[in-house]
Parts: structure tokens; C-alpha cells; sequence
């Protein structure tokens, strides 16, 4: 590592992928150290600002929602209702993912999602979508980790709204001070990932988060990383999933969760 910080990087054991395919990773232990705080927010639509008098802005409360009754056509209508919204969310951030055949190398369909970036509406869409799965999955959660380098833009916005911290796991020498490391295979060469020896404690739970899952390698060895810090992996979300490649299969007993799929 550049300046001699090589010193300090506490190694993993070697993730060995031979053929050039991963190993799934083993699973991971459940400590139950009742170290998590719940979370502080609460799942409830944000006040909207409107200028009051003077130029002041004033507070304005949600409109409630009206109850639709329990059981029978009503409680029907409500279901059908709210899945249709979420199709609707679904499709929105859906059709700001594109394609480039070809891309890095022949042979490949590079699904690219700066289209979904630029577009203000699908990436706060894309947020609700992802607080909406975390806050129903997990009542207690200490950190969103990301993964480098795309994970590190849905991963901040995603703990802000959630009201918790967020831990980067990046490439070999850019994390100053003592690092955990490790070495993964891949099927043209060899990466590494560190992170910070202190950013988790042990029995704290966490959420990694990517861009996509493609072979399943890198993620993979994040939860390697992130298992020699003794945390609990709540969870391993991303947005798009390559299911031809099988990469979930890959984390074996460590759950997993997509929000879009391609084949």
C-alpha cells in the first residue's frame, strides 16, 4: 500500500475462486448481541415548508390518509390500490436503467444506470423504494455499509433517510489508518477490497448495498470483511440482479434482495 501503510491492513483469508468462478461465502454467524439501537425515524410522510407571515416558513401536517374497511371489497380495493403504486414506482426507476451491448467487452449487456441518476423524480423514487424494504425487513439496524464505487451513491442517501450512519468498504490504499483486508479471485485477475478496522463493532447490524449483482464476487468478499469485524449482515441489497450468473447463490445462507431482475 502507497506511504507504508501496508503495515497496518490486517489480512482475511484469501477468497481462492478456482476456475474462475466464486466460492460461495459461509454463513454468517448470528451473535444477538443486543448492541443495535432502534431506528430513530419513523416511517411517516415529511412536513412540507410553505412561506407563513413575514416570509417565514410554517409547517404544514400530512393530509391523512382515509382507513379503507376492514376486510371485504374495501380492504380488496386498498390492496390492489397499493400494489399498483408499487408497480408503478417499479416501472418508473425501470425505465431509467439502459443498455449497452458489448460493454467493457464483446459478449456482455452493461446495464447502466445514469439515466436514473440524472432524474431527480426516479432516484428519490428509487430511495422510497429501497427505505420502504429496509424499514419493513429490519426494526433494529446500526449501518448501511457501500460497496466502492456505486454503492457509495445510493448508500448515503438510503442511511440519512433511515437516520443511521454509513461505513465505505473500498478498493486496496484508499482508506487511511488500520485496515481489515482481502484478496478475492475473479475470473480475469485478482481484487481487494479494505475497510476500516474501527467503522463496526462487533454484533452490529448492517445492510450492504450495491449497484448491481452480477458473479457475485465482490459482494461476496464484503461480507467476508465485514464477518472478520464480527458484525451481523442483516442483508445484501441491490438494485439490479444478473440472475443468469447465479451471484446470489453465492452468498449462500446470508440473505439477499433485488430490486429489479434481469436474466
Amino acid at each position: 500500500m502507497p506511504g507504508g501503510t501496508d503495515a497496518q491492513c490486517s489480512r482475511t483469508p484469501e477468497l481462492q475462486i478456482p476456475g474462475g468462478t466464486e466460492h460461495p461465502c459461509p454463513a454468517v454467524p448470528n451473535p444477538h448481541i443486543p448492541s443495535a439501537l432502534p431506528l430513530s425515524v419513523p416511517a411517516a410522510p415529511s412536513l412540507r415548508s410553505r412561506p407563513g407571515p413575514g416570509g417565514a416558513a410554517a409547517a404544514t401536517a400530512p393530509v391523512p390518509l382515509r382507513s379503507a374497511p376492514a376486510g371485504g371489497a374495501g380492504a380488496a380495493a386498498a390492496a390492489h390500490g397499493g400494489a399498483a403504486m408499487s408497480d408503478q414506482r417499479l416501472r418508473r426507476v425501470r425505465d431509467r436503467v439502459r443498455s449497452f451491448p458489448d460493454f467493457p467487452e464483446p459478449g456482455v449487456l452493461f446495464r447502466d444506470i445514469s439515466p436514473l441518476l440524472k432524474d431527480p423524480v426516479a432516484f428519490r423514487t428509487l430511495i422510497d423504494l429501497l427505505e420502504d424494504h429496509v424499514r419493513a425487513s429490519f426494526p433494529k439496524i446500526d449501518f448501511i455499509v457501500g460497496l466502492d464505487s456505486r454503492g457509495f451513491l445510493i448508500g448515503p442517501p438510503l442511511a440519512q433517510r433511515l437516520g443511521i450512519g454509513f461505513v465505505p468498504v473500498r478498493k486496496k490504499g484508499k482508506l487511511p489508518g488500520s485496515t481489515q483486508c482481502i484478496s478475492y479471485s475473479l475470473e480475469y485477475g485478482r481484487a481487494e477490497l479494505e475497510i476500516q478496522s474501527d467503522a463496526v463493532e462487533p454484533g452490529q447490524k448492517v445492510v450492504i448495498v450495491d449497484d448491481l449483482l452480477a458473479t457475485g464476487g465482490t459482494m461476496c468478499a464484503a461480507c467476508e470483511l465485514l464477518k472478520s469485524l464480527k458484525a451481523e449482515i442483516l442483508e445484501c441489497l441491490v438494485i439490479i440482479e444478473l440472475k443468469a450468473l447465479k451471484g446470489s447463490e453465492k452468498l449462500n445462507s446470508i440473505p439477499f434482495y433485488s430490486l429489479l431482475q434481469y436474466d
